[in-house]
């Protein structure tokens, strides 16, 4: 097949890929222009999963009759104007792609009409050129319909899921407009049917109560630094996935796998398994120290300045989640609730016995408590470990040194972190092509695997993400030194253990975010046996 240029109309039908993936994509561009145009109440409707009908209705200022025809030409915008304006960006869009991208793949019209003009201007596109063409009255602002998607890419619609999993994704779109935005009214309606209503009162407590329900939105708390504010969750409100940790750069929602694994992070230990923290954070970044100019759809930033903002973020919601209670968990089941509830600290327990030979049972001025040994004694060391300086750990030297061989990342490892681990405690020395002897480890990993804990260290500091390396040490230190289950303790040993368990912050979890203990309120134990 020879060289040759593309038909300008197919040309437009490929960029248009770029843009417009999924009925959502429409959605969230024309969402963009009418806050661009300054809309406080927009009415988005749907029907057909979008694609039989997209409509986005605004009281912003609308578009001068003169030009509407000039904003469905590519690379036509009002938001720059040289190349020097691209490392200034401020607006939600700037690239002049959305509307031609639409018109291209989809039957539009346009009905728009400014405070200064006498009558509105009503257009209807069909593959990008103008069928009608008319004068008529409407109140400031614009509607844009889209009807058809895709009919003339139909390939394109073999690619789209069912109508609700492409209502789920509009939903999802407007809803985070909707928190970007709390000062606007949004409305959504699917099929007819009102699915999203704000009120635009500039709350974004208030935003999130009418997108995620008040039950969450009250337990938030507040997140305040310079350059960012929000709000987020205690470890009590955690949840399944991640769609409940939003970021918002200067109103615009973005991803960010910088921000995402920053949140995360701070909540390492403090979750189980599989849950997530709940997260919305504004961000405020002056135009010259990010770059929304990677992808046409502006949802993926890149920063100047990736270190400082993570360290930034994380010292700010360190502080936040530090400082907020814990929401009571009410329950109407009379077997027990995961530990943490309000207080941040145990109470006094008494040691009634061990279950098992895993877990101590204890009784408290609150009820009946099973603590998990293993998990408890993870927490307390791995409290220990973090808050000790090198001169402070307990080191145990071997009579018959070790000799452990490695692969060529834990050597590497070994290379670049070996003093840091003499300060932990191990006495590690060459000892052949990539084998090495150990002289010394830490007095916790005395009677323990002292190959495997070595190892799965060396394994934990390869990746180059999670944790600092100090914490990684200390969770591999304190999961290998702590007591095992079906380990019979004496009495001496599980009062001891409580004790010190009473004493250190975070005890309701261990590192990895498992429970440290279950608790059985006088209540729940009352119902149980039928005495209320």
């Amino acid at each position: 097949m020879p060289i040759r240029v593309l038909p300008p109309e197919l040309v437009a039908k490929i960029a248009a890929g770029e843009v417009v993936e999924m009925p959502a994509s429409v959605v969230k561009e024309l969402i963009e222009n009418s806050l661009a145009a300054g809309a406080t109440q927009l009415t988005v409707e749907i029907r057909g999963g979008g694609v039989g009908v997209i409509r986005v209705t605004d009281n912003g200022s609308g578009i001068p009759g003169a030009e509407v025809e000039l904003a469905f030409q590519r690379y036509a915008t009002s938001k720059i104007e040289r190349a020097e304006d691209l490392e200034a960006i401020s607006s939600l869009g700037f690239r002049g792609e959305a509307l031609p991208s639409i018109a291209a793949v989809a039957q539009v019209e346009v009905f728009t009409q400014t405070k200064d003009e006498a009558a509105g201007t009503f257009l209807c596109f069909k593959d990008g050129a103008v069928l009608e063409k008319a004068s008529r009255g409407r109140p400031p602002g614009t509607t844009i319909t889209v009807r058809n998607l895709f009919h003339s890419v139909p390939a394109r619609l073999k690619f789209l899921k069912s109508a609700s999993t492409e209502n789920g994704h509009t939903l999802r779109v407007v809803s985070r407009y909707a928190l970007a935005w709390p000062e606007v009214s949004f409305t959504l309606y699917i099929d007819g049917r009102p699915a999203l209503r704000t009120i635009g009162d500039g709350s974004l407590r208030e935003a999130l109560a009418q997108v995620y329900g008040h039950e969450l939105a009250s337990g938030l708390l507040e997140v305040e630094a310079p350059g960012l504010s929000g709000l987020v969750g205690p470890p009590a409100l955690s949840r399944s996935g991640r769609d409940y940790i939003q970021f918002f750069l200067d109103r615009r929602p973005i991803r960010s796998p910088l921000l995402l694994r920053a949140v995360e992070e701070v909540y390492g230990g403090l979750l189980p398994p599989g849950r997530h923290p709940a997260a919305f954070l504004r961000l405020s970044v002056s135009p010259q120290e990010v770059d929304v100019n990677i992808h046409p759809q502006k949802a993926e930033v890149r920063f100047r300045d990736e270190g400082s903002l993570f360290r930034a973020l994380q010292e700010a919601l360190r502080r936040a989640v530090g400082r907020g209670p814990l929401p009571e968990m009410e329950t109407e089941s009379p077997f027990p609730q995961l530990f943490p509830s309000p207080p941040a600290s145990l109470p006094l327990l008494r040691v009634l016995g061990q279950m098992a030979q895993s877990y101590i049972i204890a009784e408290g001025p609150e009820g009946l408590y099973l603590v998990d040994q293993h998990a408890a004694h993870e927490r307390v060391l791995f409290e220990k470990i973090k808050g000790r300086k090198a001169r402070e750990i307990e080191v145990q030297g071997l009579l018959e040194p070790l000799v452990l061989e490695l692969s060529p990342r834990q050597e590497g490892v070994l290379d670049a972190r070996g003093e840091e681990l003499e300060g932990f405690g191990f006495g590690i020395e060459p000892f052949g092509p990539r084998t090495f002897r150990i002289t010394a480890i830490p007095a916790l990993l005395q009677d323990r695997d002292i190959k495997a804990a070595l190892l799965e260290l060396l394994d934990a500091l390869v990746e180059e993400k999670g944790p600092p390396w100090e914490e990684r040490v200390a969770l591999s230190l304190a999961c290998h030194g702590a007591v095992k289950a079906g380990q019979s303790l004496t009495p001496e040993e599980m009062r001891g253990l409580l004790q010190e368990l009473e004493r250190i912050p975070n005890p309701h979890t261990c590192p990895h975010g498992r429970p440290t203990l279950l608790h059985f309120s006088s209540s729940q134990l009352e119902k149980g046996f039928g005495r209320r």
